[in-house]
């Protein structure tokens, strides 16, 4: 009863990942068809705004710009440089998220550097988006508004917050605050951010919020603030009292409070970026890589399943079973996270094949061992993978343990001798590499056992189960005298 669990079980998840992972233009992928058929489309999974309809593609197999951008210090600051820079960085990916952008990378190599790519951009395009220097604003509602000249939103429901100093109006932005806005906790251990403006800001603030004041109770939200970057809303907090140079936003949680730090520091002194190198990756190339991995995998997996097929004959047909089983999951994991796949990414996916191949070999070898003893075929089967199970989990432990150290020196981290290392494709093969080999390790132990104990009852199948180390006389005898677990 539990074998048919497991087996519909395994079933029902396979055709739903491979529903999951058709691809939107079958015939450009798969072999054509004869005649006037053709392959039916996928559409993915989309559920509002969760939307899986492809696989994302890096740079190098979508075409697209890659820029190496140098943050120019000024000789004047003092601060926290690695604050600035994060902050930075958190700035170029709002805005390239906000474009819908997607499958972009932003990482920071070395003191100042920080790489950008862009699939799917051209370089005009790239340096359109990312050259603007961010813009925070101070912003009011619409009904109260002093002047509406300049909206905040594209709803029309906030405009730039405005004041006089010196007989001019301006509007207030982080061009007035001070670069010390820091976290500060209250009375009770809530997390605040304390922030504080120079003298023109504070003298703009102290009329802007004297209004927000006197307009309190006239409609709801009248005496709130929002804050802006570019075109995104940081947060709106109502203001309790009329406020001059300094002042905290209440009500947030420590890591939002954080992050907002970050980004008040860089509107008040944003870095100004220099392009040390551009460069554009043809999408062409980018096509041309995407057939040949496919034919590489395609061609890996005909060979292995042959071998298997010829050596371990029934239970390598299993196998082979078991590892499309395996390739459909796996695939279904990396477009449901989503996974970046570059063509690192790829060559981790097809390494971890042969994990999955190498974990069946084990366990059919023991499988022979087994039946020379004069196990009967089912007792075999289960003793097989019991007697295999710790040298698989040992050896894929070893590699996860070795993806973990590749993703995190990948992701950028701090080295003697060698300062910040920083390899986006050392991280997206060992992220492919890690997934491929926890889905094998459930291919080989649960789907490739499945399989076996479910044909291996059958009356022809236990004669095929020997593996080429007894007769199938000999089997037939071993399990009239044994009893059939």
């Amino acid at each position: 009863m539990r074998n048919t669990i497991s087996l519909i079980f395994i079933l029902v998840v396979t055709l739903f990942s491979l529903a999951f992972v058709w691809p939107n233009n079958a015939n450009d992928h798969l072999p054509n068809l004869p005649g006037d058929l053709s392959w039916p489309n996928g559409s993915g999974l989309i559920i509002g705004e969760f939307d899986r309809s492809s696989l994302r593609l890096g740079l190098d197999l979508r075409g697209g710009t890659r820029l190496l951008l140098q943050a120019e210090v000024p000789n004047d600051f003092e601060g926290d440089l690695t604050e600035k820079i994060d902050g930075t960085i958190s700035v170029l990916r709002k805005r390239v998220d906000g474009a819908g952008v997607a499958e972009s990378e932003i990482t920071r190599q070395g003191a100042s550097n920080i790489s950008v790519q862009l699939p799917g951009l051209s370089i005009d395009q790239a340096r359109s988006l990312i050259g603007r220097t961010a813009q925070l604003r101070f912003c009011e509602p619409a009904q109260s508004a002093l002047l509406t000249l300049n909206p905040c939103d594209s709803d029309g429901l906030w405009y730039e917050a405005v004041g006089t100093v010196n007989g001019e109006v301006r509007a207030l932005t982080g061009a007035y605050l001070e670069p010390n806005t820091y976290v500060s906790f209250n009375e009770i251990g809530d997390a605040q951010t304390s922030f504080e403006f120079n003298n023109e800001g504070a003298e703009l603030f102290e009329q802007i919020t004297s209004r927000a004041v006197d307009n309190r109770g006239q409609f709801i939200g009248s005496d709130q603030i929002a804050i802006f970057l570019d075109s995104e809303l940081l947060s709106a907090p109502r203001v309790n009292a009329v406020i001059r140079s300094s002042g905290v936003i209440t009500g947030m949680t420590r890591e939002s409070a954080r992050e907002l730090v970050i980004q008040l520091n860089a509107g008040a002194l944003p870095l100004s970026l220099t392009v040390l190198q551009e460069q554009t990756v043809d999408a062409t190339l980018g096509a041309d890589s995407v057939s040949k991995s496919l034919l590489a995998g395609f061609i890996g997996l005909i060979l292995v399943g042959l071998f298997m097929t010829l050596y371990y004959r029934f239970p390598g047909v299993i196998a082979v079973f078991a590892l499309t089983i395996y390739a459909i999951l796996t695939l279904a994991l990396f477009k449901l996270i989503p996974v970046t796949l570059t063509l690192a990414a790829i060559g981790g996916f097809i390494l971890s094949v042969g994990m999955a191949v190498d974990a069946n070999i084990l366990i059919f070898e023991r499988m022979k061992e087994e039946l020379r003893v004069g196990r009967s075929a089912i007792n075999a089967v289960d003793a097989g993978f019991s007697r295999a199970w710790s040298s698989i989990r040992d050896s894929n432990i070893t590699t996860l343990i070795t993806c973990f150290i590749l993703y995190l020196l990948g992701g950028g981290i701090q080295l003697p001798l060698i300062g910040t290392f920083s390899a986006p494709l050392v991280q997206g093969f060992a992220l492919t590499l890690g997934f491929g080999v926890l889905v094998s390790m459930f291919s080989s132990i649960v789907v490739t056992r499945t399989l076996l104990r479910t044909f291996v009852k059958s009356k022809y199948a236990r004669r095929w189960i020997s593996l080429g180390s007894i007769s199938s006389s000999q089997s037939d005898e071993s399990t009239e005298s044994e009893e059939v677990a």
